[in-house]
């Protein structure tokens, strides 16, 4: 039960920390999403070609 307490005494210090541990891990996370993405285009061209095409019916119909 001592252990309880210590969550809600988090500084500012720390605040600024996380926030910056979490903008930098979810830059990571978007780079390897990234990196993924373009694996896998690489992987599957049909698939990519036919996802383009599907994406531009999808504008021309699109009413503005």
């Amino acid at each position: 039960m001592g252990g309880a307490g210590t969550v809600g005494d988090v500084g500012a210090a720390s605040v600024a920390e996380s926030d910056a541990e979490r903008r930098r891990r979810r830059a990571q996370f978007l780079r390897d999403l990234a990196e993924a993405r373009e694996l896998r285009d690489r992987v599957q061209p049909r698939r990519v070609k036919t996802a383009r095409l599907r994406h531009a019916m999808r504008m021309r119909t699109f009413r503005w």
